[in-house]
């Protein structure tokens, strides 16, 4: 969430690795099946909300990313109960039950995720906070209503890049949504999540970016081979430890600086037309 619309210049044929190892279509196939019936399992759970025990629904969270073949590894220390901003980089639909899986939240999403089959109920009945990011005059009455909420106690959940990115480039984190945590006086939860192969080398096929659709996203990613989801939750930044939403939010941001993507360096005899967008690797 930013006082502008955000972008990240990431798109399927540019950044997704192509060449990827996949899984058989009926590996594929029962994937898919499985994270669809936990996903209408929590959609049928969800009325009871908060009566149910956040372990539980941390065990939910990684059961689905496992379902779609994905294995997940969780480091750092546990989040603080009360009043949290738990913030992330944002690459993939996986990122959502991967940040619940650190502490169940209250999600910050587009409007656009309401109308998603499965998902958009799901995220509904679970209290997400629906913002419409093309209209700037609602920011400062989103702020007041996230501010409200930290203050009640809850934690809420947010991507601050306000985009995804592939996972080798990534976005700035904007500020209007640090605004809220210094209102309400609540720490910051920083975390930071990437998806590598067995092998240890960054992957870009969980990626949702660009004109991607959420089938088509979801479907490279069951049929992906050896997927790894590695969340790291760095340290609570707590209130009143910076002066401004400037400050907090590049506090929050992960190590190193941010790293869009580039131009490939194509020969001059290439025609511009025929140079595509890659983005540069990380360590």
């Amino acid at each position: 969430m930013s006082g502008r619309l955000s972008g990240a210049p990431c798109t399927p044929r540019a950044c997704v690795d192509p060449t990827a190892p996949v899984a058989a279509v009926p590996r594929a196939v029962l994937r898919l099946m499985a994270v669809a019936v936990l996903v209408l399992g929590g959609i049928a759970l969800s009325p009871l909300g908060g009566r149910i025990p956040a372990g539980w629904v941390g065990r939910w969270c990684r059961a689905i990313a496992r379902a779609a073949g994905v294995r997940v590894r969780i480091s750092g220390t546990a989040a603080p109960t009360g009043g949290l901003l738990l913030v992330a980089n944002h690459i993939s639909w996986l990122d959502v039950p991967l940040l619940a899986a650190v502490r169940p939240a209250r999600m910050l999403a587009k409007s656009e995720v309401r109308r998603w089959p499965l998902v958009g109920p799901l995220a509904a009945r679970g209290g997400a906070l629906f913002i419409e990011r093309d209209r700037l005059r609602a920011l400062p009455g989103t702020v007041a209503l996230l501010a409200e909420t930290l203050r009640a106690g809850a934690a809420v959940a947010a991507f601050p890049e306000g985009s995804t990115w592939c996972g080798r480039g990534r976005g700035r984190f904007h500020r209007a949504v640090f605004q809220a945590a210094l209102d309400a006086g609540v720490p910051v939860q920083p975390v930071t999540i990437g998806y590598r192969r067995a092998g240890g080398a960054t992957s870009t096929a969980p990626a949702f970016v660009g004109e991607d659709t959420l089938a088509a996203s979801l479907w490279r990613v069951v049929r992906a081979r050896g997927l790894v989801a590695e969340v790291a939750v760095r340290p609570v930044i707590p209130p009143g430890s910076h002066r401004d939403r400037r400050a907090l939010a590049g506090a929050a941001e992960p190590a190193g600086a941010a790293g869009p993507c580039r131009t490939y360096d194509a020969p001059r005899a290439v025609p511009p037309q025929m140079r595509r967008t890659v983005c540069s690797e990380r360590a």
